[in-house]
């Protein structure tokens, strides 16, 4: 469970843009784009991975062993099976049964884009594309068709990442037929030195690696070019991006391609990884059996680490972009990598995790301020690529705020130097860390197979120590209580150094907004230097959440539904309660509550205030709490609850550990009954809506989303792209007053909760919080605002951007008669649609990275579906493949699927359903929407009958149906010039 915090601020700054700008475009990433993201997510904070480990047994280390010797290694957990073959091949394997009946396998290969010769730029990614495109047993598409067929799915299922220092595969699959872990195993073994690298495929992937290229261009990317240089300074990092260069990719020879294959995959740079629902040994002997034979490399290249290196002064960067969309300026520190593979290095990340806490809760607070100085402010430390480790202070900032930012981020971090944090600051987030500790340890033996697995892939590539839970509970007892605060206030002397500090500002470029000059932004230390600064003040409100209880209610009927373990209650002021008890977790209760009418009905002018209602209240907390007392009051519990406004609903969200349950519904009874207006945190949350709409329109991906989004509503009021003379709209008291209208009737609400709920304790907190909230007895409902989409087929073209990328969306949209099977058909229809293109764009023709296919289907306003085809492409290719997409449509209403397809898809849902039937999450959703719809729930039992059931004809039939060549939208983005 250990694992050092990675920090990959540079690829951060290059992925958060290039997948802002696809959630607006609509993309789902394809194959190395998802994990990506997930690893720049995996580099997640220390506590959220030793949190699992604080209460073992009930165990409490006073009176018992010696203090540990600071200096002792840190052991290997005993659930790990960890060894090395005669040619120095690595393994860890682990049984764990969550997700039952499947296994997450990783190769790990110790070698990225930073050993590439000087031909190879972007080759190391390319092999790893290579790898679906052809092995010895799994030739050209063969690998990918045989995991569709046991129901895995491309990129969700299969996928795989390139960094700068390694490259790492993932597959999960069934663990159900024997056969199909040998199968996995032997894809494993073809990826690490079995890959067929045919010609054809090589020039053929050139395609689809230039797309990915491609799809990653914007601002952000050009920003990133002019950093990156200054970041990683005279190193090798600095020209070595592991997506590559176009001059390189498109012109390879196949030889260079191959010879990074020989030289980095070898089995002294690789490890195997296996955690899932298994017989440990029999998986340990597959390994074994597939590696063993494979012959260490003689005379190998050395695998060196190459070094950023140091320098005496402070290196500034100030990037702007005409498309770039927002303003940022983060301060670098960079430091030696740390051995922690002992106990002593282990309480000092403790510590360190400490400093991070206390100090964003600080940057937090003056977020809340009504002139804000920064969005957002952040302190964080860890490794940023093999060689460097790296303490950041970051803010985004409004048009203008650079200086501004980062004086008041160098102001805080000083006067933590000069002043220290509180004894009530450092009391209060040992609690919380304990708090996450016992939550996660209550949660280890339903911990997803997928987190240990990139656990021990940390452990193969950094040598990060996985001594397991008991462990890593004995050393916190220790160590926490004994944390002083000299020992964390020491941090900020030592991490802001004068030396290896770097300073990177990137600014929207258009006339108005000042961007600082490099003497202007190397003033700001000495202005913060002398400037006189008081001590932090504290101040936390110890009075109760709710001062006097209400009188309690009564439950007027009560009905189970016991098929599915559901219990119903209706109360005496008409609410409604669904309760799920489940063991899927062991500390985990979510909730989700939901009445009709949401912004509806509001008027048109009161829009804007309606829409930010919920927003605009949770922001100013709740009772006589701030959001900043709030958070604080709720220190060392684990419990969450927002409010929301939709269009057609209102209503609540959350969750909680039951043993924090009551705190969960002390916090719902505020927000009926006591929601806080609060005119600063009012002005804080406008400013920073000001602050994200400034240059919104900047970006050809807006532009091209706000064109197909009133495109689709045909130009409705309520749909007008965001900006910031529509968001003057907005309007303190207007909010507060929709907000307060919408839950003033508790009385046709219906709550649903899941997990480990205890109902007789469940009972009692909802007769004392939800049966005595306010009931008028209201009959609403939600109002038809009218808004459809075209009744024809219209097509709009955006020429915007200066990279040379294109994007289309087409969009079916038409009325459905609302019944179970006709939304079946189509999600069915959806999948086989994704299935089809994405072989044909992507495979056949390499003409995109990724295709999307999506769908929804609505009750309100009116029965209706969309079903959303999206991609990107070079833009003299966009209409060729374009036209191969209604070509596919027109194969599926002529000819309709093949039988493969049909199994294909039938086998995904199969094993989708297994593992989310077992999710909390998947049971509060299915509930809730059918109590909505005022269906059976029971009916969730039968949803296997609908896949065996489907056959080519209902996949035809919905094709003719819901894909109309005549009727559709289609929106496509062009960059401005040719």
């Amino acid at each position: 469970m250990y694992c050092r915090s990675r920090i990959f601020a540079t690829w951060a700054l290059v992925r958060r843009t290039a997948l802002s700008e696809a959630a607006q475009s609509g993309i789902h990433e394809g194959t190395e784009a998802g994990p990506m993201r997930r690893k720049l997510m995996k580099r997640r904070s220390f506590w959220a991975i030793w949190c699992a480990i604080l209460l073992v047994g009930g165990t409490h280390l006073e009176g018992q062993a010696a203090p540990p010797n600071l200096a002792d290694p840190l052991p290997l957990d005993p659930l790990v099976t960890t060894g090395t073959l005669d040619n120095g091949l690595r393994y860890y394997v682990r049984v764990n049964h969550r997700p039952e009946n499947r296994a997450e396998l990783r190769l790990v290969v110790n070698a990225g884009s930073v050993l590439e010769d000087d031909d190879q730029l972007g080759l190391a990614h390319f092999v790893e594309h290579m790898a679906f495109n052809g092995t010895e047993r799994f030739p050209r598409q063969q690998l990918v068709d045989y995991l569709e067929r046991i129901g895995m799915r491309f990129g969700a299922d299969l996928n795989a990442y390139t960094s700068f220092d390694e490259t790492v595969y993932m597959l999960q699959v069934p663990t159900d037929t024997a056969t199909v872990m040998v199968k996995a195993f032997e894809i494993l073994e073809d990826w690490a030195h079995r890959q067929l690298f045919d010609s054809a495929q090589i020039d053929g992937e050139r395609g689809v690696v230039m797309e990915e290229w491609r799809l990653g261009r914007g601002a952000g990317a050009r920003i990133m070019d002019k950093q990156f240089p200054t970041l990683f300074k005279n190193s090798r990092y600095s020209e070595r991006l592991p997506i590559g260069k176009p001059s390189v990719l498109e012109s390879f020879d196949h030889d260079a391609l191959k010879r990074f294959y020989r030289d980095w995959y070898r089995p002294d740079l690789m490890a195997v990884i296996a955690v899932g629902d298994f017989d440990r040994d029999a998986i340990v002997q597959l390994i074994k059996d597939h590696f063993s034979d494979w012959t260490a490399a003689t005379d190998p290249r050395p695998r060196t680490v190459y070094p950023v290196p140091d320098h005496d002064k402070t290196l500034v960067t100030i990037a702007t972009d005409e498309e770039a969309t927002s303003s940022s300026v983060s301060l670098y520190y960079l430091q030696p990598p740390e051995d922690e593979i002992d106990i002593g290095g282990y309480r000092k990340l403790i510590v360190e995790r400490l400093y991070n806490r206390m100090l964003n809760q600080r940057l937090f607070e003056l977020t809340q301020q009504a002139d804000p100085p920064f969005l957002y402010g952040s302190s964080g430390q860890g490794r940023l690529i093999r060689s460097k480790e790296v303490y950041v202070l970051g803010a985004g900032v409004a048009d203008g705020g650079v200086t501004r930012g980062l004086h008041t981020l160098l102001t805080e971090a000083e006067r933590v130097a000069r002043y220290g944090f509180t004894a009530s600051e450092l009391d209060r987030n040992k609690i919380e860390l304990l708090r996450r500790l016992e939550r996660d340890y209550a949660e280890r033996d339903k911990t997803n197979s997928g987190q240990y697995a990139f656990e021990y892939v940390d452990a193969f590539l950094y040598n990060e120590p996985i001594p397991g839970v008991a462990l890593e509970y004995e050393l916190h007892q220790r160590f926490l209580p004994d944390i002083t605060l000299d020992e964390t206030n020491r941090l900020a002397r030592e991490w802001l150094s004068d030396r290896n500090r770097v300073i990177l500002v990137s600014a929207p470029e258009k006339p108005g907004v000042q961007v600082p000059s490099e003497d202007q932004m190397l003033a700001v230390f000495e202005e913060v230097q002398r400037s006189d600064l008081d001590p932090y003040v504290e101040i936390v409100d110890d009075d109760p959440f709710i001062a006097e209880l209400p009188a309690a209610g009564t439950i007027a009927r009560e009905s189970e539904l016991e098929e599915i373990g559901v219990t119903a209650w209706q109360l005496s002021n008409g609410l409604r309660v669904l309760l799920k008890p489940t063991d899927f977790k062991d500390d985990q209760i979510v909730f989700r509550a939901s009445s009709p009418g949401g912004t509806s009905l509001a008027p048109d002018s009161d829009f804007i205030a309606a829409s930010t209602a919920a927003t605009v209240v949770a922001a100013g907390g709740m009772g006589r709490f701030s959001l900043v007392d709030l958070q604080k009051k709720l220190a060392g519990k684990a419990v969450s609850v927002n409010p929301n406004v939709g269009s057609f609903y209102e209503g609540l969200g959350g969750s909680a550990s039951p043993d924090d349950v009551e705190t969960l519904f002390q916090l719902v009874y505020l927000l009926f009954t006591e929601p806080r207006r609060d005119s600063t945190s009012y002005l804080a949350f406008r400013s920073q809506v000001k602050s994200v709409l400034a240059n919104r329109s900047s970006s050809p991906a807006a532009a091209f989303q706000d064109t197909l989004n009133v495109t689709l509503t045909q130009h409705h009021f309520r749909a007008r792209p965001p900006t910031n003379e529509i968001y003057e709209e907005m309007d303190l008291d207007k909010s507060f007053r929709f907000y307060q209208d919408r839950f003033s009737d508790a009385g046709d609400f219906t709550f649903v909760f899941v997990g480990n709920v205890d109902l007789e304790k469940m009972k009692q907190l909802v007769l004392q919080y939800l049966a005595p909230l306010p009931s008028e007895g209201r009959e609403e409902t939600w109002r038809d605002l009218g808004i459809r989409p075209p009744a024809t087929k219209v097509e709009r073209i955006v020429r915007r951007g200066l990279e040379p990328k294109s994007r289309t969306s087409i969009v079916f949209t038409g009325p459905l008669e609302f019944t179970r099977q006709n939304r079946y058909r189509i999600s069915s229809l959806i999948q086989v649609l994704q299935l089809r293109l994405r072989e044909r764009l992507r495979e056949v023709l390499s003409g995109t990275y990724s295709v999307s296919v999506a769908g929804s289907t609505d009750r309100e306003p009116q029965p209706s579906y969309s079903i959303h085809i999206s991609f990107g492409a070079d833009p003299d290719r966009l209409e060729e493949l374009t036209l191969e997409v209604f070509d596919e449509i027109r194969n599926l209403v002529d000819k309709g699927p093949d039988q493969a397809d049909i199994d294909k898809v039938q086998e995904q849902q199969r094993r989708d359903r297994e593992t989310s039937i077992k999710q909390n999450r998947f049971w509060l959703n299915q509930l809730l929407a059918y109590d909505r719809l005022g269906l059976d729930p029971r009916a969730i039992l039968t949803y296997n009958a609908l896949i065996d059931e489907l056959t080519i004809a209902d996949v035809q039939s919905a094709a003719l149906e819901y894909l109309p060549l005549d009727n559709y939208i289609r929106v496509s983005l062009y960059p401005e010039k040719p």
